[in-house]
């Protein structure tokens, strides 16, 4: 069975630094780093989302956390189609007047590519000290199956090599039927992760759990169930505590999978007050999985 990592998909959202789940001696965020890594060998990296970081961050990030501890980076929300606040793009990179938010086709080429450099140039700490797991393309719910959309997912992905990649895709055309055989078969042919997501379903925006594994590493993302998935805040969006009876059964899902993975990354987005880092301990328990330090030995 290949190995397992837990971890949540933020370690520094504002309601969970309220949670109490920090203790008070960890006063910056080196220091909650720190504290979090002690408990989970895996985070994922939402702010590249928001902003793409500065290499000083990623290096910051690398010597708050031990051997053998993994990032999953989240890529900047204008390359995967996201409508970008133009105030989250570098000030030297930000176009003259216009719409306070910008596409992709909105932004000059010269910039677009100084981007990628940019966030590129971010992730090489992580590579470097081997801390990169897989960079997570996450498309918006409007990217409809087709022959443009993945060519459009290929070209994305070939701008992150020789890095891992990890495709959500967030539409159910891509697998309605027999369309989500050949969903499969595309993203194993270009070595692309599928992200298994579990979320609400019989919305617009919901897809279905699918278990494969198409690449390396398997990726796994849990969403939560709440009520108010469609039209609520974010925060009520995320707001869900899985039972222990969803994670047990959980636990044996994921435990098949990794029959087949040679690395499983397991991931919760249920940031609210500290509920992400709760749920993700359990499941942890229930699989028998470590956090960094003791898998690598230290």
């Amino acid at each position: 069975m290949g190995d397992i990592l837990v971890g949540t998909s933020s370690w520094a959202d504002q309601t969970l630094l309220r949670s109490g789940w920090y203790p008070r001696s960890a006063k910056t965020p080196a220091d909650r780093l720190g504290f979090y890594a002690r408990h989970f060998g895996l985070v994922e990296v939402d702010t590249s989302y928001y902003a793409v970081p500065a290499p000083e961050t990623t290096a910051g990030w690398v010597e708050a956390t031990p051997p053998g501890f993994t990032f999953d980076v989240k890529a900047f929300s204008l390359f995967t189609g996201h409508p970008t606040p133009v105030s989250m793009l570098p000030k030297d990179l930000r176009p003259a007047g216009g719409p306070t938010r910008i596409r992709r086709r909105e932004l000059p080429e010269r910039a677009y590519e100084e981007l990628w450099r940019r966030f590129r140039a971010a992730l090489e700490p992580l590579a470097a000290d081997d801390r990169l797991g897989a960079v997570l393309l996450q498309f918006p719910p409007w990217l409809t199956r087709g022959e443009a959309a993945r060519r459009r997912i290929v070209e994305l992905a070939g701008r992150c090599r020789p890095w891992p990649v990890a495709v959500e895709l967030r539409h159910a055309s891509w697998f309605e039927d027999a369309a989500a055989a050949e969903t499969v078969t595309f993203l194993r042919d270009n070595d692309l992760g599928m992200v298994c997501v579990d979320m609400p379903q019989g919305h617009p925006s919901s897809v279905p759990p699918i278990m494969v594994a198409t690449a390396e590493p398997a990726v796994v993302r849990f969403h939560g169930h709440s009520a108010h998935w469609e039209g609520g805040s974010k925060e009520d969006r995320f707001r869900y505590a899985y039972s222990d009876g969803e994670l047990r059964r959980w636990a044996e899902l994921l435990t098949d999978l990794a029959e087949s993975a040679g690395e499983l990354h397991v991931l919760f987005n249920n940031c609210c007050e500290g509920q992400a880092q709760r749920d993700a301990g359990r499941l942890a328990e229930l699989l028998g999985v470590t956090p960094a330090p003791e898998r690598a030995g230290v």
